[in-house]
């Protein structure tokens, strides 16, 4: 790779666009073409990387050498965290919502190799994990912490997500799936006049619009919410749940293109964008890109 393509870190800046071809687009009269962001590197990719850069880079202004974050037992953020731990030589902590359940997942289990601190949390403290009360008995624990929100989403996270999209114009919509919201903010911040279509992976996710407007404003961004276009009807049961036709979608797709996506992040996107686009939703002409996001 060549050394024009590494940012400060020594990570790739730019991943490849594809175009993919279908009759089900060809029908629409709408030209779908993806952000090959799982192609950066193979288990540091996607928004999780895009997320996690400027957050390292501040933890090393800092001089913080532990990175302390949240996330449930699938978590690809804390998958993330924990390669980048690994990577660039943080030590990591991971608190993980519920209780241990032995043997451990495969995902926790790779955690666990790169040298994270599962540190798990009953359910009913973790709904208060950012107050105050929660963050000093953390601190006690693992001081002088860098700490990073549950999915990366900060207003950190927005310089990096649009690094993903940089010298990417000409397009309607910009489409991503939506964990936190820090990839959808990244976007709108970078899409100014095109439509972001987000879709939400969590069920009752009505509160993303705030925490996506909640970034932006972090950001110093003043940005039109009503260009989001968030879409609460993909989630298939909620986060995580693996739906025989969820599956079976996410097969396909993988037959018809030799892409891989999967169930909890990527394959709602891709779900969803084919649902609307055989019931009509978009225009003809429609010229669309979607952000493939990595995952696992």
């Amino acid at each position: 790779m060549s050394t024009s393509n590494q940012d400060i870190l020594g990570f790739p800046v730019y991943s490849p666009v594809q175009q993919i071809r279908d009759p089900r687009l060809d029908r629409a009269a709408v030209e779908l073409w993806i952000k090959r962001e799982d192609l950066i590197h193979p288990v540091l990719s996607g928004n999780k990387w895009r997320k996690l850069k400027y957050n390292l880079i501040e933890a090393r202004k800092r001089g913080q050498n532990r990175l302390l974050t949240f996330g449930g037992a699938y978590s690809n953020h804390l998958y993330a965290t924990a390669a980048a731990g690994r990577i660039f030589g943080f030590e990591t902590v991971a608190v993980v919502r519920g209780e241990e359940t032995l043997p451990l997942n495969p995902r926790l289990q790779y955690m666990r190799d790169q040298g994270m601190v599962l540190r798990y949390m009953d359910r009913s403290t973790y709904r208060n994990k950012s107050t105050g009360t929660v963050l000093a008995q953390l601190s006690e624990e693992y001081p002088d912490s860098y700490v990073i929100p549950e999915g990366g989403s900060n207003e950190l996270a927005i310089p990096g997500v649009l690094e993903a999209i940089e010298k990417l114009f000409g397009f309607d919509y910009y489409a991503c799936a939506c964990g936190s919201g820090g990839t959808t903010a990244g976007l709108l911040a970078g899409c100014h006049s095109a439509t972001v279509l987000a879709v939400a992976v969590l069920k009752g996710a009505g509160f993303l619009a705030y925490d996506v407007h909640r970034l932006l404003e972090s950001h110093s961004q003043q940005m039109q919410i009503d260009r989001l276009d968030l879409q609460l009807d993909y989630h298939f049961g909620g986060y995580a749940k693996r739906p025989k036709e969820l599956l079976d979608f996410v097969a396909d797709f993988k037959r018809r293109f030799d892409i891989a996506i999967e169930p909890i992040y990527t394959g709602k996107l891709f779900y969803a964008l084919f649902d609307l686009i055989e019931k009509g939703y978009f225009p003809r002409g429609t010229k669309m890109l979607a952000l493939h996001t990595g995952g696992l």
